[in-house]
């Protein structure tokens, strides 16, 4: 795996705008399988419930937006990395439904945002403290790998 996307081993050789575009409505899926007695039950102990996983995506969501906007916007900023399980600590309580709903939203936002900049944003660049120089296409293959990573551990609880 690649420093820049260690999520490039989850990526199947679709389109990324089509596996970004097709999230929200998979895990809205995968949410009414898993049921709603389901949704806030941790796996395993040590492991997010379904809607704390969908809690980390819209967080994530969140983030990429602002990544995103600053490379469009900036000339090559390092953008801010988070600990992903201290944010984590906010999601007990929070109804799968809801975070669904945030999720979607802002991942309509940035689609609205990714199809006017592309192509010819696609080789911007933003540094990651952690990753290096990434170009914006880089952050959107990361985005559709995290995706598809999250949406596998949703489709196992969901079996």
């Amino acid at each position: 795996m690649s420093v820049l996307n260690p999520y490039e081993g989850f990526l199947d050789g679709r389109p990324i705008e089509e596996i970004l575009a097709g999230t929200a409505a998979r895990i809205g899926s995968l949410l009414q399988e898993i049921g709603p007695e389901k949704a806030s039950t941790a796996p395993l102990p040590g492991k997010w419930s379904p809607a704390e996983i969908i809690c980390h995506l819209a967080d994530c969501e969140l983030v990429f937006a602002i990544r995103l906007r600053q490379t469009l916007a900036e000339d090559t900023p390092t953008v801010q990395p988070f600990d992903q399980d201290d944010w984590a600590a906010t999601y007990p309580g929070v109804k799968a439904e809801q975070a669904l709903d945030v999720f979607t939203a802002l991942r309509g936002w940035n689609l609205m945002l990714i199809r006017g900049a592309l192509p010819g944003a696609a080789n911007r660049q933003m540094t990651h403290p952690e990753r290096g120089t990434m170009t914006f296409s880089d952050v959107l293959a990361t985005m559709a790998g995290h995706d598809l990573n999250h949406l596998g551990q949703l489709q196992k609880i969901a079996a």
